[in-house]
């Protein structure tokens, strides 16, 4: 990867639906150059896909936690089967140390945490920490 193909996964990463002509303008080169490039990354591994953000309605009152779980051998299978379920966990990590797993969570309010955390406790214990802010998020960037 060269200076180039950083320049060009910056702007998609801004916009994934930037035109191709667009692109090749911003980085001084043809259009088919930019799309052998794209395709290139994207054979490679480096761009893995295209997403949508959603911007929930009254994003701003939600809220965000992350939930650590420690759960018993027996319970680990259900717990499984019951994230892809709940719409409210965004992410799920495998993690070693006292819990062996983390959640990340996105509620309409604090009601909706705590019936998460009910369904939730029912395969272990949790302890959970509220997301205040995000000073950085990587993932939009470069």
């Amino acid at each position: 990867m060269d200076e180039l193909d950083n320049k060009i996964i910056r702007l998609l990463m801004h916009n994934a639906r930037m035109p191709v002509k667009e692109i090749a303008k911003q980085v001084n080169l043809t259009s088919p150059a930019v799309s052998s490039r794209i395709h290139r990354l994207e054979q490679e591994g480096v761009i893995g896909g295209y997403t949508v953000l959603l911007h929930r309605p009254g994003e701003e009152k939600r809220v965000e936690a992350l939930i650590s779980i420690q759960t018993t051998g027996a319970a680990r299978e259900d717990f499984l089967q019951l994230i892809p379920s709940e719409p409210q966990i965004l992410q799920c990590y495998r993690v070693t140390g006292s819990y062996n797993f983390i959640v990340k969570a996105s509620c309409a309010g604090i009601d909706e945490l705590e019936h998460l955390l009910t369904r939730l406790q029912k395969f272990g214990s949790t302890n959970t920490q509220i997301i205040l802010t995000t000073p950085l998020d990587r993932q939009l960037s470069l």
